[in-house]
């Protein structure tokens, strides 16, 4: 059964209702509270900002008063926005493209029963700046568990680099973790910092069953003599690249072997005059022109040679490191086997410098320097002494644990220098990108037993290179068939 109200009082039945009429307690409540949430509002103006970004407090508040209420808090908060200025001290960071990588991986090599070598770049603000380190570890294919092994970096490039640095990281193990040939995987651990938990993880290396000989680690070795390259960049000139490789195609015999790497300095010329080495089997030509993307010192080359250095570290009893406008020279009638033979004591030797003139020729009526090799009439050599330069080196690879433009100074084993009576090189400077005729200073038949100043620098006559001139054309012909201009 409903229930109904009683009916209201009215003035005319009850005074005093009268009087409470004017004091009715809901607009006295909601006067109440609107007066109190616009002294509230007033007071907390200074942190309108802070208020206005709490959306959802804000809305729910508003929600709980009358709508004339919520509307006015809003044209309040518009107000304050509108009226601010932006402050001129924030700053932001708009980051566009890609920083500098933590490690840039060019090669992976097994350099032993239980070491390996893992080389590439990393940015060099991070190793300057800060402590990154790796870690390595190899996760077999026969379901066993993995093998972890502390890692050692080495920076070969001795802060030469640019943005970015040279690392070489060693992995050596207590015992080989591929021992039953089953096969497996290296994976590197990268480290940003002291910290370990941010790192970067990526496989590094993976050997295929039954594709480990240990026989490959140990003499005898597949050459005598090889030769690393470095960075082949520029305009080069094809008749000059192919005089270098002929010779010293000769020099160090048919138990040789030379790695080119192509940093885009190998023309369709030049490609052509090294393409017969290449089916003879004496060359490899690598492309690194990928390289150009990482800004490291001179075309990468510290990163080259020690790519070269752990591909093929158990490849030759000795490995070269000079130029292509560099020549090997053996003085006073020995020969390189016997000369590497009385400093195989020594992990590796360094060369010594000869400096030929780039420009000076003799002025005869016989030659036709048009016919004639760079080395066969570039004679004169800068005489001065007691002053530093350049020198380059061999060493035997699997000695070394990383290696420079120079000399490797990440070796077991000694380092010879004092190795002038034996062996030197030439150093034909500013000619292996000139294409237009080399002598351009023509001395008359006097300056073979005088001294010639040019640009305040000594020169004198020198023809060991050019008696063997005839010698290497007949063996280029010999070896790949070529008629020789």
């Amino acid at each position: 059964m409903r229930k109904d109200s009683p009916p209201p009082l009215t003035a005319a039945v009850n005074p005093v209702a009268k009087f409470y009429l004017c004091f009715e307690t809901k607009p006295l409540l909601a006067t109440f509270l609107s007066l109190t949430l616009v002294i509230f509002v007033w007071n907390l103006q200074p942190y309108h900002e802070n208020l206005i970004s709490t959306t959802t407090t804000t809305t729910t508040a508003a929600q709980s008063l009358p709508i004339k209420s919520a509307a006015n808090i809003a044209s309040l908060s518009e107000k304050k926005l509108v009226n601010t200025p932006p402050n001129p001290n924030k700053r932001t960071f708009q980051p566009y493209g890609n920083a500098a990588a933590l490690f840039v991986q060019m090669g992976a090599y097994r350099g032993g029963p239980t070491t390996f070598a893992v080389v590439g770049l990393s940015s060099k603000p991070t190793h300057v700046f800060g402590k990154p380190w790796y870690k390595c570890e190899w996760i077999p294919n026969n379901g066993n568990s993995s093998i972890k092994a502390k890692a050692y970096k080495i920076l070969p490039d001795w802060g030469y680099g640019r943005v970015y640095t040279v690392v070489v990281v060693n992995c050596t193990f207590s015992e080989n973790p591929n021992a039953d040939n089953s096969g497996g995987k290296l994976i590197l651990y990268a480290y940003y910092t002291e910290s370990p938990r941010k790192y970067e993880k990526f496989t590094a290396l993976e050997e295929a069953p039954n594709s480990y000989n240990e026989s490959d680690y140990k003499p005898p070795y597949k050459y005598e003599y090889l030769y690393c390259g470095s960075s082949l960049y520029g305009n080069l000139s094809a008749a000059r690249m192919r005089e270098w490789i002929a010779y010293h195609a000769w020099f160090f015999g048919p138990n040789s072997h030379f790695v080119l790497h192509d940093a885009g300095g190998v023309s369709d010329e030049v490609r052509a005059v090294l393409e017969p080495w290449v089916r003879a089997g004496r060359v490899t030509l690598q492309d690194i022109k990928a390289q150009a993307e990482y800004d490291g010192y001179y075309y990468n080359q510290f990163l080259v040679v020690n790519d070269c250095l752990h591909r093929y570290r158990h490849s030759a009893n000795w490995t070269f490191y000079f130029d292509v406008d560099e020549y090997i020279y053996i003085p006073n009638g020995n020969s390189l086997e016997s000369v590497l033979l009385e400093f195989s004591n020594n992990t590796q030797f360094t060369i010594e410098q000869n400096a030929i003139s780039s420009s000076l020729c003799l002025k005869e009526s016989t030659h036709n320097y048009s016919r004639q090799w760079g080395f066969e009439k570039l004679i004169f050599r800068d005489s001065r002494t007691k002053i530093r330069r350049d020198r380059k080196y061999a060493i035997q690879a699997k000695n070394a644990y990383a290696t420079g433009v120079h000399m490797s100074e990440n070796v077991i084993g000694g380092t010879l220098h004092d190795t002038e009576t034996k062996i030197r090189y030439y150093h034909y400077h500013n000619t292996i990108t000139v294409h237009e005729e080399l002598c351009r200073n023509l001395l008359p038949a006097s300056a073979k037993n005088a001294t010639t100043w040019l640009d305040k620098i000594p020169y004198v006559y020198d023809d060991n290179m050019k008696k063997l001139a005839p010698i290497i054309k007949e063996f280029e012909r010999n070896a790949i068939g070529s008629v020789v201009s």
